[in-house]
């Protein structure tokens, strides 16, 4: 039940803000992130991009699979990182399903493109925060605690496990 409260928590917040920073881990084990649309988020949690099979990306997915997603939507005061296993899938029934408008800017020839393949990730820890008030509601608190010495009310924060 835990698991099914977390995976519908993720799913909400990932399919509200669409687009993250892709973060892996490059052959000098650095960082390496690049903005990425999210395809899919499916019912167990994993969570669905396009990309380009022969792409350094794909390379570093396949040395190392650790990765870590950044969501943010300042407007909405909405933040969501998520860590997981990347791995890529050749799965035509799913390109076809998720394939849309804007991934055919990348891939012309749409599902039939060669180049064209998943990246599929599994999530095993994620951390949000989620501010619902308005930005004259967060200032308003801010200002307060700089004048009361309390800590400001940012909104919902949590850790949650896969």
């Amino acid at each position: 039940m835990k698991n099914e409260k977390n995976i519908e928590i993720l799913k909400s917040k990932v399919e509200e803000v669409r687009i993250c920073l892709f973060t892996t881990i490059s052959a000098k084990d650095e960082f390496s992130s690049r903005p990425m649309a999210t395809a899919k988020v499916e019912e167990d949690g994993s969570i669905w991009f396009f990309t380009n099979e022969y792409s350094l990306k794909s390379k570093e997915i396949s040395k190392e699979n650790q990765v870590t997603l950044g969501y943010s939507s300042p407007a909405d005061n909405t933040y969501i990182t998520v860590n997981g296993k990347a791995e890529l899938v050749d799965d035509q029934v799913r390109k076809e399903a998720y394939f849309s408008a804007p991934v055919k800017a990348w891939f012309p020839d749409g599902v039939q493109d060669p180049r064209l393949i998943l990246v599929k990730v599994t999530p095993e820890t994620a951390e949000y925060w989620d501010g619902t008030s308005s930005k004259i509601v967060l200032a308003f608190s801010l200002l307060k605690a700089i004048v009361t010495g309390d800590q400001p009310d940012a909104g919902k924060h949590d850790k949650i496990n896969f």
